[in-house]
C-alpha cells in the first residue's frame, strides 16, 4: 500500500503510524508543506494520513499552505481514497468538506479518556473498543460536522473527538499515535500549551502515562482501517 503522510511539525511526528507502515512493508512518504515542500505533486497513494500540528484553519492565512493540503484532500475524496485525520489533520478534512473548524469548548493537553457515542459502538472501526478508553489530546479546536458525519466518541471537554465523515474518511481530533518519546518532544518543543486549565496536565503528568496501550489501540485502528 502507498501511504502519503503530510507532516506539520518536526516535533509531531506520525509514531507508531510509521512504525507499523515500515513494519507491514508499506511504502510511507512523508510530506512537510510547513518546510517548503510541495504537497500538490504527491498522487500516487492509497491511503492519506493528515497529522497534528500547531497551525489552526481558524488563522489559515498565517499558514497559507495549509489551503493546498485541503485540495490534496479534495483531489483524494474525488478519487475514492481512504483518508486519516489526527487533530489538526481531522479539522482539515472537515474543511475540504465544507465543515468549519470551530473552538473547542475547552483546552486539553493529556490523557483523558473519550467516550464512544451509540453510532460509535456500532462502527465497525470501533465495535471492538470498550465503551469508554484513555487518548492523548493536545488541541484547541476541533472539526467541524456536515450533514452526513457521525460522531463516534466525545470527550468531557470537547464533544468532537472521533467524527466519521464517511466509510472511508475518519476524522480523530484526539491522538493514540504518540508515543513516550514523541511526548517528550512535544512537552519540550510545546512548553506555553502546558499552563493550566481544567484540562491540562503538568509536564510531570504527562510523562507518566503508560503510552504503549494507547499505541496498540491505534495499531488495532490501523489494521481495522486498511480492511475496511
Amino acid at each position: 500500500m502507498n501511504i502519503l503522510c503530510i507532516m506539520h511539525a518536526d516535533f509531531e511526528t506520525p509514531g507508531v503510524i510509521e512504525e507499523w507502515a515500515m513494519k507491514n512493508n508499506h511504502h510511507f512518504h512523508l510530506c512537510k508543506p510547513y518546510r517548503g515542500e510541495n504537497c500538490l505533486e504527491a498522487a500516487d497513494f492509497d491511503l492519506l494520513i493528515m497529522m497534528g500540528g500547531p497551525q489552526s484553519p481558524l488563522e489559515i492565512d498565517k499558514a497559507p499552505y495549509l489551503k493546498d493540503e485541503i485540495t490534496v484532500i479534495q483531489r483524494a475524496i474525488k478519487n475514492d481514497k481512504k483518508i486519516l485525520g489526527f487533530c489538526l489533520g481531522a479539522q482539515l478534512i472537515g474543511e475540504a468538506l465544507g465543515a468549519k473548524t470551530q473552538k473547542s469548548p475547552e483546552k486539553e493537553v493529556g490523557v483523558f479518556p473519550v467516550f464512544l457515542t451509540k453510532a460509535g459502538v456500532q462502527d465497525p472501526l470501533l465495535q471492538d473498543f470498550p465503551s469508554s478508553f484513555p487518548v492523548i489530546h493536545w488541541h484547541n479546536d476541533m472539526p467541524g460536522e456536515t450533514q452526513h458525519s457521525q460522531v463516534l466518541a466525545y470527550s468531557e471537554g470537547c464533544p468532537r473527538q472521533i467524527i466519521k465523515y464517511s466509510p472511508k474518511i475518519y476524522g480523530f481530533q484526539c491522538h493514540m499515535e504518540i508515543t513516550l518519546e514523541g511526548m517528550k518532544t512535544m512537552i519540550e518543543a510545546c512548553e506555553n500549551d502546558l499552563q493550566p486549565s481544567p484540562f491540562t496536565q503538568t509536564a510531570q503528568e504527562l510523562m507518566t502515562h503508560f503510552y504503549n496501550d494507547i499505541n496498540k489501540m491505534m495499531l488495532l485502528i490501523l489494521e481495522k482501517f486498511i480492511k475496511l
